[in-house]
């Protein structure tokens, strides 16, 4: 049904100009950024913003690409590129089991108090992340893991949230399917990895896109572990740059669609089931 007002605007077409500027007002910055990374000269990346020369690289390079990327340059981004994607995927390996193990737990487990761990599980989400920066930091150099991998993995590997997701939707999941692999004498590791997951492809891969953002965007906690640049992730290496007496825009920005460009690759490779998971719990909410 079209409504319309009394000017004879149809309601359809104020929402799709509403969508059109919105969607300009995300993008613009953007693309910005990667006609930015385009030029190389910094002087001229500065003169350009405000106008519409921001938006149009007459000579594009990929010059400045070509010289962060480099192991043997002043900046050697590919080292800490490669960090970011071991850290990526040792918490996405580590967090996915972790967190729809305990998800499996609280939803189908036979223990007592399920529901007082549930609440506990919940609760611990309401308490920001930098409040117990510092007391991991202890824990964690006391445990001869500092300045390391490890240290940057297993933090985050165990989610409040993503572990509610995983009970959520394995709650969902009819009893009798349950109740049938139990009266085949199936055990519950083998019921979690031969029934359950199969079955979870949705919400593991909308943990797997939560998990894989919030991992590749962490600053502050590599700053606090990291003292050398073994395993320090790309979005440290970045701020560096800011640190100089002069700021080189134009590699700035570079590594920035550098560190931009995997995640995005990453999320396009899971929104099929990103989406359909978000289309599901509407349906079933």
């Amino acid at each position: 049904m079209m409504f319309k007002s009394q000017n004879g605007v149809s309601l359809r077409t104020v929402q799709l100009v509403t969508a059109i500027c919105v969607s300009l007002i995300l993008i613009a910055p953007l693309v910005m950024l990667f006609v930015a990374s385009l030029k190389t000269d910094r002087f001229e990346i500065m003169a350009d913003m405000g106008s519409w020369r921001a938006f149009w690289v007459s000579t594009p390079s990929f010059d400045n690409f070509a010289e962060i990327m480099s192991f043997s340059g002043p900046y050697g981004f590919a080292r800490y590129l490669v960090n970011s994607l071991i850290i990526l995927v040792g918490t996405l390996g580590l967090g996915i089991i972790f967190c729809s193990m305990a998800g499996y737990v609280l939803a189908r487990g036979s223990m007592r108090g399920r529901a007082a761990l549930l609440a506990a599980v919940i609760s611990l989400y309401i308490i920001p992340q930098e409040s117990i920066m510092m007391p991991l930091l202890l824990i964690v150099t006391r445990m001869g893991l500092g300045d390391g991998f490890l240290a940057q993995i297993l933090p985050w590997a165990a989610n409040p949230i993503y572990i509610f997701i995983f009970y959520q939707f394995f709650s969902q999941i009819p009893i009798e399917i349950h109740e049938a692999a139990t009266l085949d004498g199936t055990k519950p590791f083998q019921a979690w990895r031969y029934v359950y997951m199969p079955m979870s492809v949705p919400a593991t891969a909308t943990v797997a896109i939560l998990m894989g953002i919030e991992s590749w965007n962490q600053y502050l906690w590599p700053v606090l572990i990291t003292q050398t640049s073994y395993a320090r992730p790309i979005s440290v290496a970045i701020a560096a740059i800011f640190g100089n007496d002069e700021i080189y825009w134009n590699y700035a920005m570079a590594a920035s669609v550098t560190m931009m460009i995997p995640i995005l690759i990453f999320y396009m490779l899971f929104q099929r089931w990103f989406v359909s998971s978000f289309i599901s719990s509407a349906v079933k909410g």
